[in-house]
């Protein structure tokens, strides 16, 4: 084993690892795994020039700069589609700022080839175990079930990446908070970045969390167990108070693998008090409506995205439904908090009714 100097930076994809562990570093033939931390320097600057670190700032990277990374699989229609490799290697790809690495398969056009890690080998500590993300948890659940009544959860869902899930969590958060509300927030699937939890903490979400409390640096390519396990833990963790209120976001889109395991579940589905439905465009959200109808029975209490920021398109938007639709930039409290905080819950109408 060779010691690792300090100066490294830990990202936020390892952030349950305290960084007085990580000691040394050693090649070996291993296996890569999910979690698995490793040691590298920059190689080759492609698309990823910064790096997120465990407390959320924002580094900028050059060549030869030294890091902790971890391997995960990304999925990442805006950018890549990654996975882990198969064995070890001296050279991977960046998928993400928050320090997840492992080999590109697909990535969208107009997005740059990504940064090359040289790998100098897997980060142990000091007595040469292999250091997995997995194996560090912040999240203690004290419940061992869950309780009745439980937190009203307001689930935010959307068409795509960058549909505008995030800024509409953060108008709920905001919402909530200012109605004189305990608001708490979770991510449930995607790829480990602290800025969408921390902008729903600005907000008046706290506590906090995502996946990567549990150890999942990314959820792409999990068992479908494994997904709705991070979901029910977190919510014996944050739903076991019936006067708090718990916003939660799903990444990516409907149709995505790990979101379709969500919202195929009665106990998921079940759970929802609002449902908020974010899309890029009208079109979009009309589709998307269909989806929601036909594949997993649910109809949104409300519609936000990107396309809620154009009148013309929520014109557009409002000629196929009247569902209310909120401007998550421009958000009015007072209209949203109608929506968040009225008792009818219109997701299960039609499954009554049938």
């Amino acid at each position: 084993m060779k010691k690792i100097e300090k100066g490294f930076v830990l990202p936020s994809s390892a952030f349950t690892i305290k960084k007085s562990y990580i000691k040394y570093y050693d090649f070996s033939n291993k296996t890569p795994e999910v979690g698995d931390l490793i040691y590298g320097k920059v190689e080759r600057i492609g698309e990823h020039t910064t790096l997120e670190n465990s407390y959320g700032r924002i580094h900028k990277i050059h060549n030869e700069k030294h890091a902790v990374f971890v391997f995960g699989n990304r999925y990442a229609a805006d950018y890549y589609e990654g996975f882990i490799p198969e064995v070890m290697m001296s050279e991977v790809d960046l998928l993400s700022r928050s320090g997840l690495v492992g080999i590109v398969k697909t990535k969208k056009d107009t997005v740059k080839d990504p940064t090359i890690i040289n790998v100098l080998g897997y980060a142990c500590n000091s007595d040469g175990t292999i250091l997995n993300t997995r194996n560090f948890q912040t999240l203690s659940i004290k419940h061992a079930e869950k309780t009745h009544p439980r937190s009203p959860m307001i689930l935010v869902c959307g068409t795509s990446m960058n549909s505008g899930k995030s800024m509409a969590a953060v108008s709920c958060c905001w919402t909530l908070k200012s109605t004189g509300h305990n608001v708490r927030a979770s991510k449930i699937t995607g790829t480990a970045s602290l800025k969408d939890i921390l902008h729903m903490n600005d907000a008046g979400a706290n506590p906090y969390c995502d996946f990567t409390s549990l150890g999942y640096p990314s959820t792409y390519m999990l068992s479908r167990d494994d997904i709705l396990t991070i979901f029910n833990k977190i919510d014996l963790k944050y739903g076991n108070n019936p006067d708090n209120y718990w916003v939660v976001e799903f990444a990516d889109g409907i149709t995505q693998r790990e979101t379709e395991f969500l919202l195929s579940s009665e106990s998921v589905k079940s759970r929802i008090h609002k449902f908020i439905f974010c899309a890029t465009d009208a079109f979009g959200a009309i589709g998307g409506l269909n989806v929601l109808k036909h594949k997993y029975n649910l109809t949104p209490d409300a519609l936000s995205g990107v396309c809620s920021s154009t009148p013309l398109l929520v014109r557009e938007l409002s000629e196929f439904t009247d569902i209310p639709i909120f401007n998550s930039l421009a958000s009015n409290p007072n209209e949203l908090s109608e929506i968040l905080l009225n008792k009818e819950n219109i997701n299960w109408k039609e499954k009554k009714k049938s």
